[in-house]
């Protein structure tokens, strides 16, 4: 399988700073879920700029398609057609008098007809679940929503590959769980889905594959197989998910292969167990 997105060997310093990236690596493949975990200053921000295009690297290449990408107008056009980021804090990225103005600023940048464009901005509020706040003022939106209005914005464009930079970042667990529930979506229709994290259970529970930034280099590679390497996660000073440590103490007393993803599927396997382990009439 071709990856639709792709770093090799991406090398990248900020002036007067130390390296961030010594050669890294990271495959995105066509409708997967993709996590990139890693330290703060890990560098996760400065790889999935240099993925998008904003930034160029001292050395290595990004690749669409199997292709080298090209710092040509035309190269980071066909780039940004196909791939979108949405950043940490939504409101570094709106800019507009309402919600319909600002998810139209993609589509109208593509010179696309009036017709196309408010179809995009319509379907792209509605893949989010905000189509009822077309018309409002984008500083009178929760942080939440402004949250999904910038994600609104990328869909707009109808990438093949969104790249979310710490979406969770400064959301109650409601509203976690509702954002998961809108990515899940989008993958389902096709969309291969990046996010950045530092919430390793997150990962585990939602992701198909894993990447852990450290000491400038990335890792990747099945979920189950990356936040099982104890070690990899130490090194980017990252803790084990729950979920395995649980299942290794469900083993401990008969349950083996079984490793809840939620606390709700945790909830069933040990209800389970209370009920194989209560006698009967008890």
């Amino acid at each position: 399988m071709t990856a639709v997105l792709e770093a090799r060997g991406l090398v990248f310093a900020y002036p007067d700073g130390p390296v961030v990236l010594d050669g890294a690596d990271l495959a995105v493949d066509p409708g997967r879920r993709l996590a990139v975990l890693g330290p703060n200053g890990g560098g996760k921000t400065t790889l999935f700029r240099l993925l998008l295009g904003l930034l160029a690297p001292a050395a290595g290449e990004v690749l669409l398609d199997g292709e080298p990408v090209r710092r040509t107008r035309r190269g980071l056009v066909r780039l940004r057609e196909s791939a979108q980021l949405v950043l940490q804090d939504p409101d570094d990225q709106l800019f507009s008098a309402d919600v319909a103005q600002d998810v139209s600023f993609g589509p109208l940048n593509l010179g696309l007809d009036g017709a196309e464009v408010d179809a995009r901005v319509h379907d792209a509020l509605a893949a989010v679940g905000i189509a009822d706040l077309a018309d409002r003022p984008t500083h009178r939106l929760s942080f939440g929503q402004r949250k999904r209005v910038a994600i609104a914005g990328a869909l707009a464009v109808r990438p093949r590959v969104l790249v979310l930079d710490e979406p969770t970042a400064g959301l109650d667990p409601a509203g976690v769980e509702e954002l998961v529930v809108v990515l899940e979506d989008l993958q389902r229709a096709g969309t291969a889905v990046v996010l950045s994290t530092h919430d390793v259970d997150l990962a585990h529970r939602w992701a198909d594959d894993v990447a852990v930034v450290a000491r400038g280099r990335v890792r990747r590679g099945p979920a189950a197989e990356i936040l099982g390497d104890a070690a990899l996660l130490a090194d980017a000073r990252l803790g084990p998910a729950w979920a395995p440590a649980v299942a290794r103490l469900l083993a401990l007393v008969g349950l083996p292969g079984t490793t809840p993803a939620t606390a709700a599927e945790l909830h069933e396997v040990l209800s389970g167990l209370a009920a194989r382990e209560t006698p009967a009439g008890g």
